[in-house]
């Protein structure tokens, strides 16, 4: 195995690398002399990194979902009390629409070279302005008086926080084996989904806030969801970067890292290399994956910008009850997320497979939509579609890591990819409109034709995925 020079060149070693290394022994990568692993040293180190990445990151991402989930509780904070933002800063549905969907214009624009920055900067500094950026633009929101204002902030927050999911992706990658991967990635994206329900529960206890001190509870909403990511700022400046210059870890443990990922420890060397980004523009599986991210971003996240409205009108309750009844689809999600990352991590079942499926369950749970009009199991028709919808993405992200080849192409790549999932946020409030409303027959049409869509591109990705495996296969004959 080739030493690399440049801390991007862990995702390359995760493309390429055919098998991780054996749980009781590593090569020293320098002289070639077997290396006993203590596998109890093994453990309490990892689950000292654990700690500072997954469980740092974890939390960070629960108030990066909630800053982000929050606008669409807004739509129905405080409704019957005439002191809704729609009413208060005189929003037209198609406005509505436009403020909720310039935010991913902004993470389109700017998450596939986001992570690159990281070349520039060190993750600990680089997570320091992101998380800082978007609390304030957050706690900015409270502020806004017209709809100019509002797509001014929006705007500003989707800038800020475009970076943060696959600059954790990347991160990752400098710490841990390909194989150590999946249910990691998995817990930290069910998090998000268990902060959206955590959206959900603040927004039904801040519409009782209504009016304090002046201020209407939606202000309050965005102040208060805001200020926490302003603190975790500053504690994103104690970050390990990376494991051979770590000051969290002893020099023992520094150097049983560097050999145990000697293949790709990262050096900090910065370089830019063009040739990886013209392979990456050739692999046709570039375009499958994007057309992926993007069928199941419109298709299976759609409806979850307009979900608290979607719910409030199957005609349940109240708008602040409504708030307690988005919480089970995404408590649902967390639930099935981690179930399918532990089975995942132990080969009990295979990506590919698993999100074909969550994509088929999806398209019943639209057709069921579609004919009932039980209000009940639309309802619980709903909770599967968000919950299912939350997990196609985190069971293929390995796969889609694995595909990438090159330096800086890897690095782009994951920001690319995860960027397009962002035109659910550019047409699925659109879709949902409250035009379309109270029953969206033609929202869930439309869905459920994307994820048709979906299901085409993941079966495509397979078969290229595959082909360049027995590519690579027969090379290393």
């Amino acid at each position: 195995m080739a030493t690399t020079t440049d801390p991007i060149d862990k995702l390359t070693y995760i493309a390429n690398e055919a098998a991780p290394l054996s749980s009781k022994t590593s090569q020293d990568a320098e002289s070639g002399t077997p290396l006993d692993i203590d596998s109890e040293f093994e453990r309490k180190l990892l689950r000292k990194i654990d700690f500072w990445l997954v469980g740092f990151y974890s939390l960070v991402y629960v108030f990066r979902v909630i800053d982000s989930a929050n606008y669409s509780n807004a739509a129905i904070i405080n409704l019957e009390n005439g002191t809704g933002i729609k009413k208060q800063l005189g929003f037209t549905p198609s406005q509505w629409a436009w403020s909720l969907s310039i935010f991913s214009y902004s993470y389109l624009l700017f998450e596939p070279t986001n992570t690159i920055l990281l070349k520039l900067f060190k993750p600990s500094r680089w997570m320091f302005i992101l998380i800082m950026a978007w609390g304030v633009s957050a706690c900015c929101s409270a502020a806004a008086m017209n709809f100019k204002g509002m797509m001014c902030v929006r705007f500003a927050i989707g800038m800020a926080e475009a970076g943060f999911f696959p600059s954790v992706l990347y991160h990752y990658a400098f710490w841990y084996k390909p194989i150590e991967m999946p249910q990691r990635i998995a817990f930290f994206y069910s998090v998000g989904q268990v902060s959206s329900a955590l959206s959900g529960l603040l927004a039904y206890a801040i519409s009782h806030m209504d009016q304090i001190g002046g201020l209407s509870g939606w202000r309050w909403l965005f102040l208060l969801e805001g200020l926490p990511a302003i603190l975790l700022s500053f504690v994103a400046l104690w970050l390990p970067d990376y494991p051979a210059t770590s000051k969290i870890l002893t020099e023992d443990e520094r150097e049983f890292l560097s050999k145990r990922l000697a293949s790709s420890a990262p050096k900090g060397t910065k370089h830019w290399d063009w040739q990886s980004l013209r392979v990456m523009m050739k692999d046709p599986t570039l375009y499958t994956f994007s057309l992926y991210w993007i069928c199941h971003g419109i298709g299976g996240f759609g409806v979850g910008f307009a979900l608290p409205t979607v719910i409030y009108q199957l005609g349940f309750t109240t708008t602040a009850k409504s708030q307690l009844m988005n919480m089970p689809p995404y408590i649902s999600a967390f639930l099935l997320l981690n179930t399918l990352g532990f089975m995942l991590q132990r080969k009990w079942i295979r990506p590919w497979i698993t999100a074909v499926g969550i994509e088929s369950t999806t398209i019943v749970c639209y057709i069921i939509l579609l004919t009932v009009s039980n209000p009940v199991v639309r309802y619980l028709a709903l909770v599967v579609a968000v919950a299912c919808a939350g997990c196609a993405y985190p069971v293929i992200w390995p796969e889609r890591i694995r595909a990438l080849e090159g330096t800086v192409a890897s690095g782009i790549g994951i920001g690319l990819t995860n960027a397009c999932a962002q035109f659910s946020g550019i047409v699925g409030p659109h879709v949902f409109s409250i035009v379309f409303g109270p029953r969206y027959r033609t929202s869930y049409a439309i869905n459920l034709s994307i994820l048709c869509g979906s299901i085409c591109s993941i079966l495509t990705s397979w078969f290229l995925t595959a082909r360049k495996d027995r590519r690579r296969a027969a090379l290393q004959k």
